[in-house]
């Protein structure tokens, strides 16, 4: 059977389209198409069902698709790493949010980089979530970490830690301001104090007022920066208030560069998901830093 048949296969089976298959492989969609029915044809049996949105696969396709996966990505494994260079170290590329991969996970992973015959090097990329799981998707990244739980049978996705969001300012807007109590009646002293912001949108701002108010922001933001980090930075030096994850901004609060200004019952949470392609876990460095990070993030929550 030919190999190469079989990597169309596996690609179209994780895929779930043609059409992304042959994306991935770089090939066009008729190519990918002929492929498939040759293999069918040798095999005798149907491998996908054709639906208008992509393919579903029998239950043949299954079968095969697990017994042959694995071999698959273990001949890609040797290709890719060489068998002569036993010096050079295989790269993991990662990518995920600016500030939680330059925070959490980047800290986490340089552990595994030293040259001990398991080590790898380390290449970040920072991004949305949308970007992180588009680069995963088209095999430009190993791993992601998101905040959106990614669909379909492409990608796998493992719960890696909750988020804790904080309302956070100056303490001198604190002082301007009412005591909180957790009520909606509170939300109108807020309006007076101005906004800082990773976009437009207010995304951090809006989610805590839905989460704890039950209402959404009147004003604008005053500043908008697309790091949390220049957010934090601004929200210290008195620029307005901001929703800030815990992690960020637990020593700003310690040092008492910003304060927090409401401390809800259920504080609002977010999920972050660390997603790898599917069948790329039997590849030993992605399956230890995939390992590694979702034991680390067990300290993180």
């Amino acid at each position: 059977m030919d190999l190469a048949l079989l990597r169309t296969f596996v690609t179209v089976h994780r895929a779930g389209s043609f059409t992304r298959a042959a994306a991935l492989l770089g090939l066009s969609q008729p190519a990918v198409t002929s492929q498939i029915r040759t293999l069918e044809r040798q095999l005798g049996r149907p491998l996908f069902l054709r639906q208008a949105r992509g393919v579903t696969p029998t239950t043949i396709g299954d079968e095969l698709a697990h017994k042959a996966a694995p071999h698959l990505d273990a001949l890609v494994e040797i290709a890719e790493s060489g068998l002569d260079d036993e010096s050079s170290l295989r790269s993991l590329h990662l990518a995920g949010p600016p500030e939680f991969t330059a925070e959490r996970a980047l800290p986490a992973l340089t552990e595994l980089t030293g040259d001990d015959g398991q080590g790898f090097a380390l290449r970040a990329s920072f991004g949305t979530a949308e970007e992180a799981l588009e680069g995963l998707s088209a095999g430009h990244h190993d791993l992601a970490i998101s905040t959106v739980r990614p669909r379909g049978a492409l990608l796998t996705a493992a719960p890696l830690c909750d988020e804790e969001h904080v309302l956070v300012a100056a303490a001198r807007w604190a002082e301007e301001i009412t005591a909180l109590k957790g009520c909606p009646k509170d939300v109108p002293a807020l309006e007076n104090v101005p906004m800082v912001e990773v976009h437009e949108s207010l995304p951090f701002v809006s989610r805590y007022w839905a989460s704890v108010f039950d209402s959404r922001p009147a004003s604008s933001g005053a500043v908008i920066v697309p790091d949390l980090r220049a957010v934090l930075a601004c929200a210290a030096a008195g620029a307005g208030l901001a929703v800030l994850p815990r992690y960020l901004c637990a020593a700003a609060l310690e040092r008492g560069d910003v304060v927090a200004l409401h401390e809800p019952t259920v504080p609002p949470l977010r999920t972050y998901f660390l997603v790898a392609r599917t069948g790329t876990l039997a590849m030993p460095h992605i399956a230890r830093a995939h390992e590694w990070l979702l034991r680390a993030a067990s300290d993180w929550c």
